[in-house]
């Protein structure tokens, strides 16, 4: 049986999620933050004869998450988001269960894309760089935007200092950063926190500047940081390189992530 959660399933609902903090990042933070009676957001749930959670289905603005431990009804769920006429909307979550989902879809995805998923429950101690590091306020966005519009492989949009304003004040997202002269050379920071895991994002070393451990300093004083609060660390990445760098950190792989976008 699926039907719309509502206040009442919120301790049942977060116990099932928080199982698995990491691959739940985004569904715990979304709960927090918005619960279950807001406009912008849906929350859903499978149960099986003995009222137990065999799935959870999450609808944030246009972005639908899936999450499904086991067996599940795969039809069921891609009726509730098929139901959904408009048209820019995700479909994301851990591969092997969106996949399923998405294959039953009347309407299917204009894109797809894949990332590797990775989580850090321990760190690996790693000789880093001496520079000293400092935690950012909102009044050092400006400078860390600047910093982010030099990286060619990220991703710039509009409203983005606004919205870092926000996620700092609310406590979802923090920054960790080297600078040298007055200019922001290297950040490492999180997105979508919650009470239970982060998200690291935004790891990065200005040209120039590299080779010399800075990233990989930021990096390792936020998961320190994060870990000490008791809190399961996650990210993206899709360079193999890259991934490198944070196994030797402590993150190990758990899966794909996909994100289908029409």
């Amino acid at each position: 049986m699926i039907r719309p959660l509502t206040e009442n399933d919120r301790d049942s609902c977060m116990k099932f999620v928080k199982e698995k903090p990491a691959e739940n990042l985004f569904i715990i933070g979304d709960i927090e933050a918005y619960g279950f009676d807001h406009d912008i957001q849906e929350v859903w749930g499978e149960f099986n004869q003995n009222g137990q959670y065999k799935a959870v289905l999450l609808r944030y603005r246009d972005n639908y998450i899936i999450y499904a431990p086991n067996d599940f009804d795969v039809r069921g769920i891609a009726n509730i988001i098929d139901q959904d006429e408009r048209k820019n909307k995700f479909v994301s979550g851990i591969g092997p269960i969106v996949n399923q989902v998405v294959d039953h879809l009347t309407y299917k995805p204009n894109k797809r894309r894949e990332f590797y998923y990775a989580k850090c429950e321990s760190l690996q101690k790693q000789a880093i760089s001496k520079e000293e590091i400092k935690q950012a306020s909102v009044h050092d966005i400006p400078r860390i935007i600047n910093l982010h519009e030099q990286i060619p492989e990220f991703e710039t949009r509009e409203g983005r200092e606004e919205s870092l304003k926000q996620n700092m004040e609310q406590g979802v997202s923090r920054i960790y950063y080297i600078e040298d002269g007055g200019d922001i050379v290297s950040t490492a920071m999180t997105t979508a926190e919650n009470t239970f895991s982060a998200m690291i994002i935004g790891v990065c070393t200005l040209e120039g500047y590299k080779k010399k451990g800075y990233a990989s300093a930021c990096m390792t004083h936020l998961c320190e940081k994060l870990l000490s609060e008791g809190k399961h660390l996650c990210l993206f990445y899709d360079n193999p390189e890259a991934g490198n760098i944070y196994k030797r950190l402590g993150f190990e792989d758990i899966g794909k992530w996909v994100m289908n976008i029409y």
